[in-house]
């Protein structure tokens, strides 16, 4: 399931990335602003009334690229005392760029998809259960429970993925779904035996090229005959991993994956780790061999009977997988920045063509401005280093000056040997894909940010 993605994709680049943080805290800190331009620093000066403010994350709807009928702010920003949605995350939802046919991510879903049409009318496609139909879900509601998100899944309350700090809530049972697999025990209630749901996802993370806190994924499930699986009546939970039925589901699903990467690569070596995730059992993780190096794409796994118990269908077995659409568009059009998914910019979006994997071409390099922070992340009191979590900061960067953000990096961090305090330095780095930044707008960002910050009970250091 592409809840996959959400544990073992954050290890890599792209949307493969570590997916789980601290348990959430109070941020805690205190911080100390510098600033600079290219690599020379300089002190900031706080900018004067009569400069113009920057507008970081301006997203509007065009007559080519229409909002989606999700695309409403207001409806993720309630006034609920659980609610942590920045008006920048409110702003990305619907927009639907895995519905635009010429987008990057359009195509990368539209191949998929293509991929598993084909395999209701191939003899040769998988190991059993051929002539198998893929009903499509793409435009489903991003707003779930956390009974679909989490429990239906497996994912027990106390789970870090859970904390605010990992995920937007739009109540405290509400959230915006942080993987496909949200969807999955809908779809199987519902009787559908074989599916793939597509869609817009949102996770709390790290900022750099490869992570952005909306992202897309793909998730596939298909369960196998019933005929095909009577061996596996009344087994133990030791006895079904050994039993020919479960090696029938794995065989099925790795023959079938192995076929979508050689469509979307072309034939390519491959190779499959084992994995652990609490909804697949066993599981595993697929990487290929690409530009000389090994790359992690997907992970999957044979379902786990209790998820299929919770979603009324315990007669049945199969598979699932997950994966990031970013993560194969990045590296299939060689898109260096993930930001760019996201702009408007017709040089960008004039680039592609529907059902092409075409190369993008870079059209501006600015000079990105750099400016550090450093923070205490205790007090003198509590000495509690635990209660700093890096995402909280991180969306708080993200929600004040938007897209103009490139990267975040930890530059230095020490402990005080006498009052036991411990401090970090960030770099935040600025650089807009469509013009150059000035140092006194940038300014203007970075006071916000450390005002944002100090109403979070940080101390200036």
């Amino acid at each position: 399931a592409t809840m996959i993605i959400q544990l073992a994709s954050r290890r890599a680049a792209g949307q493969i990335s570590p997916f789980l943080s601290s348990t959430v805290s109070q941020l805690r800190c205190n911080h100390l602003l510098r600033s600079s331009s290219a690599v020379t620093f300089s002190t900031t000066t706080k900018p004067t009334a009569s400069q113009a403010s920057t507008n970081p994350s301006s997203l509007s709807s065009s007559p080519k690229n229409p909002l989606g009928k999700y695309a409403i702010p207001s409806r993720y920003l309630q006034p609920h005392p659980n609610n942590n949605i920045t008006p920048h995350i409110a702003s990305l939802v619907g927009r639907d760029l895995h519905l635009r046919p010429s987008h990057p991510i359009g195509i990368i879903r539209s191949k998929i998809q293509e991929y598993f049409a084909s395999l209701s009318s191939s003899s040769s496609s998988s190991i059993s259960d051929n002539n198998t139909t893929y009903k499509i879900f793409d435009a489903e509601d991003p707003i779930v429970t956390a009974q679909q998100c989490f429990d239906d899944l497996l994912i027990p309350p106390d789970h870090p993925g859970r904390a605010p700090s990992d995920t937007y809530y739009v109540t405290d049972t509400k959230l915006l779904r942080t993987h496909t697999s949200a969807h999955q025990s809908q779809h199987l209630r519902s009787g559908v035996d074989a599916f793939l749901c597509c869609g817009d996802v949102y996770r709390r993370d790290e900022i750099d090229a490869t992570h952005y806190p909306a992202f897309h994924q793909m998730e596939g499930v298909k369960l196998m005959s019933t005929e095909s699986m009577i061996g596996a009546d009344g087994l133990s939970d030791e006895e079904w991993l050994q039993s020919p039925e479960c090696q029938l589901i794995e065989a099925d699903l790795k023959a079938t994956l192995e076929g979508l990467m050689d469509h979307l690569f072309g034939p390519t070596e491959k190779r499959w780790n084992e994995d652990f995730f609490p909804f697949t059992q066993p599981s595993f993780e697929l990487e290929i061999y690409h530009n000389d190096e090994w790359m992690e794409v997907l992970g999957c796994g044979v379902i786990h009977e209790q998820v299929l118990d919770l979603s009324n269908r315990s007669d049945r077995r199969g598979w699932a997988f997950g994966l990031g659409l970013e993560r194969l568009a990045m590296i299939l059009f060689k898109i260096p920045d993930i930001r760019l998914f996201w702009t408007e910019d017709e040089r960008f979006h004039r680039q592609f063509k529907e059902g092409k994997i075409i190369e993008f071409q870079p059209y501006s390099k600015f000079p990105p401005v750099f400016k550090d922070i450093a923070f205490w992340t205790n007090d003198e009191v509590t000495k509690k280093d635990e209660d700093f979590v890096e995402n909280d900061f991180f969306d708080l960067v993200r929600s004040t000056a938007g897209d103009l953000v490139e990267k975040i990096e930890l530059i230095d961090s020490f402990t005080h040997p006498k009052t036991g305090r411990s401090s970090r330095c960030y770099r935040i780095s600025y650089r807009s894909m469509d013009r150059n930044l000035t140092n006194e707008e940038i300014d203007e960002l970075q006071f916000k940010i450390r005002d944002e910050t100090a109403t979070l009970g940080c101390e200036l250091r």
